[in-house]
């Protein structure tokens, strides 16, 4: 039953999906952005228990509900640790009414012909079967795109949705995310292949098959509102890219139908050091804005 509402959630309800799956390569950045250097642990099992920790504030703020975040995309970590006792994906999703999600890509292979493909997964379906079993709804898988290249694309394109069969296999909706860099001198090119390519591919899926959509704020606005009408496709969602968290909401709010799903400017302003008032008053500020954005459309 709570599939069915989780679906019904992720398809039509207002707000946006929050990414909180930094991985451990980015895990220092985002410490260090939140005012936690590197001398502050000795080890990757500290450094993951200080990120579990700013996750977790951040899903206990009062802010944090399914009025305003519709999901929320974990770290494999997050998804076999517990906040207050519980865990974190039935915690988000009894206590919080947010959907969750699993990060389950293992980074990015060297740049090829324009794009960075992802790494193998050797233990994908044992990955998907526990998230299945903890309660996940969905996962969330990237690749990069860092030129116009047709056949570079095409092949990031390929990949995410082989690996979508797979994850729709265990039941779960996979979000297919092939990022376009932002700074690139050939953004606006690569997004048309992209578009292209990602209608290619969500037409030939089975017609009882939905997938969702993380896709980079593009040049012109309402490019992909053909993907947000596609049947096969649950959800459009945006990532911030390394946009300000102010030029992406005004990048999002000219996008019709696509809401945020944002990492980096979701946890800009916010510090270890705030106490909890100044901490909760400052993410519910930059959830309200998000959400402004997200619903603009």
């Amino acid at each position: 039953m709570s599939k069915d509402i989780q679906t019904k959630q992720m398809m039509s309800a207002s707000g946006f999906i929050a990414a909180l799956d930094q991985s451990g390569g980015s895990t220092p950045k985002a410490l260090a952005l939140y005012g936690i250097d590197d001398s502050a642990f000795g080890s990757d099992a500290e450094m993951f228990d200080l990120i579990h920790a700013m996750r977790s504030r951040i899903v206990k703020s009062p802010a944090f509900t399914g009025d305003r975040i519709v999901g929320a995309i974990l770290f494999e970590q997050t998804m076999d640790r517990d906040i207050d006792g519980i865990p974190s994906p039935q915690y988000l999703w009894e206590n919080r009414r947010v959907v969750p999600f699993l990060k389950i890509d293992k980074g990015l292979e060297d740049e090829a012909d324009g794009v960075k493909l992802m790494k193998p997964m050797p233990e994908i379906d044992a990955l998907l079967a526990r998230a299945a079993k903890a309660g996940i709804f969905g996962t969330k898988m990237r690749s990069v795109i860092d030129a116009a290249s047709a056949s570079g694309i095409a092949a990031v394109v390929d990949q995410q949705f082989e690996i979508a069969a797979q994850v729709l296999s265990h039941g779960l909706v996979p979000i297919i995310e092939p990022e376009v860099t932002i700074n690139i001198a050939d953004k606006k090119a690569a997004e048309d292949i992209l578009l292209a390519e990602l209608t290619r591919a969500l037409d030939a899926l089975p017609s009882d098959q939905q997938v969702m959509l993380k896709l980079t704020l593009p040049e012109t606005a309402n490019l992909y509102q053909s993907l947000v009408n596609h049947p096969r496709v649950m959800r459009v969602v945006a990532l911030s890219g390394g946009y300000s968290r102010d030029e992406a909401n005004a990048r999002l709010a000219q996008n019709t139908g696509v809401i945020a799903s944002f990492s980096r400017a979701l946890t800009e302003g916010l510090s270890a050091g705030q106490s909890d008032a100044d901490f909760d008053a400052a993410i519910a500020s930059t959830i309200d804005t998000i959400y402004a954005a997200s619903v603009a459309g």
